[in-house]
């Protein structure tokens, strides 16, 4: 068991990971050390399992749908019965209070949080509260305290994450901490847009599409900034190195190709395997969009991206080599091979089934960039961390070799006291400094 979901008087609901998005719940007895299987090994994904007022066991899942439900497992055979949908979207977050029924769950509309509230009045039914007074953002977390008000943690692009606790019944939240913005002033944060391109195949894929102030026509550069996992999205929260990029000129666009979370089930396998490189196509799509847009210089467009991002910014660049001024590549996989036969053990067999085993190399040699890294002939920034366990740092001075044995501008930042995140203060203010000097520099 890789962890315990929640505790009862039925007993203690433990979940075993098969995969990122495909889980397995189990009933132990505490006392006897005996457990069963509750659900069905089908591929699906629970989590936010808790018991009700009842002892019913609810939680969130996919199991049947492509999009995320509130659900109430049968302690028998785990079978599901719908208890709240989400239509096409994803529910994201559920609460509940066992002792008042109350009912705080959240949906994933196209990246921002949609909080809702009720109460059970039936082991099936929720029964509306009033709308949950709270700003629009990205909901990260919902906890019931004893007294039966929620905490509710959240952040929005110009606001870093704070606690808000929702009284449920009424609708009001109270906002109980105030991270600031260390003196910048909120309004020069910036909103993105919500964008739709299309693809290779003729499929929308969604991005968020953000304006530098005062963008000149034909005169603005552009970061495609590509979120890891894979199975990730990106959000519109608080992001300070955005903020920081938009400030000085630069556009920033933000795509969820396929193979992101937030819009169903279908969606997040479209890259698996033998279909990775149709994700990386997305990234093409991505910059023949900006192309069409007034404010965009077409010959100053940087790929950047972290750990599966930073996988994509090198696919990105050996496959369209003529699309990019510069890239910058954090922690990024350059060789399935030599990525599977060195990450940690514990993780290795969950991404095989993303990526493709290492039973077969013929698959991992064709969607790994190293062996493309002729084809690069943009500047390249590489961050990584010595101590990284999930992406080895080997991944990166592969490439790095690879490249600057072509007479490509590299550089590379390897902190020897860092691991798969640059964690110290000084080591980000190192970090970002010296990416703002090469951006500078290249573009």
């Amino acid at each position: 068991f890789l962890s315990v979901e929640a505790w009862g008087e039925p007993g203690i609901v433990c979940s075993k990971a098969n995969a990122s998005f495909d889980q397995n719940l189990f009933l132990l007895d505490p006392e006897s050390g005996d457990y069963r299987k509750l659900t069905d090994d089908t591929d699906a994904r629970y989590h936010d399992v808790t018991f009700g007022p009842d002892d019913d066991l609810y939680c969130v899942t996919n199991h049947g749908a492509d999009t995320a439900y509130v659900a109430r497992l049968d302690l028998d055979d785990g079978t599901p019965t719908v208890v709240e949908e989400a239509g096409d979207w994803n529910v994201s977050h559920l609460s509940l209070h066992g002792g008042t029924g109350r009912v705080v769950w959240v949906r994933n509309v196209d990246g921002y949080s949609e909080v809702h509230a009720g109460r059970l009045t039936a082991e099936d039914d929720i029964e509306p509260l009033s709308t949950p007074d709270l700003p629009d953002g990205v909901v990260f977390a919902a906890e019931f305290g004893p007294d039966g008000d929620c905490a509710i943690s959240m952040s929005r692009s110009d606001d870093p994450k704070n606690v808000f606790v929702l009284d449920p019944d009424t609708g009001s939240a109270e906002r109980w901490t105030n991270f600031g913005t260390l003196g910048i002033p909120r309004e020069t944060f910036l909103e993105p847009e919500i964008v739709r391109y299309e693809s290779f195949d003729g499929r929308e894929i969604p991005a968020y599409w953000t304006l530098p102030p005062n963008a000149e026509p034909g005169e603005t550069p552009v970061i495609v900034d590509i979120h890891g996992g894979p199975e990730h999205q990106r959000q519109p929260w608080f992001y300070p190195t955005k903020q920081y990029f938009l400030q000085q000129g630069y556009a920033v666009l933000e795509p969820n190709v396929r193979g992101s979370s937030g819009y169903g089930t279908a969606y997040t396998h479209l890259d698996d395997t033998d279909k990775r490189m149709d994700s990386v196509a997305d990234i093409e799509a991505a910059v023949g969009w900006l192309h069409e847009r007034d404010a965009v210089d077409a010959d100053r467009i940087v790929a950047y991206g972290r750990s599966y991002g930073g996988f994509m910014v090198l696919a990105a660049i050996t496959e369209y080599p003529d699309l990019w001024a510069a890239a910058v590549d954090f922690v990024g996989i350059a060789d399935f091979e030599t990525f599977l036969e060195n990450t940690g053990e514990w993780r290795r067999s969950h991404r095989e089934q993303e990526y493709g085993s290492l039973e077969n190399r013929n698959l991992l040699r064709s969607i790994s960039p190293i062996h493309e890294a002729e084809r690069i002939s943009c500047p390249l920034f590489i961050q990584h961390g010595a101590n990284d366990p999930r992406v080895p740092v080997g991944e990166a001075k592969q490439i790095a070799e690879r490249v600057r044995e072509r007479g490509v501008p590299v550089e590379t930042c390897i902190f020897e006291d860092e691991g798969h995140h640059t964690t110290s203060r000084e080591n980000l203010i190192e970090e970002f400094e010296r990416i703002a000097a090469f951006l500078d520099e290249h573009v």
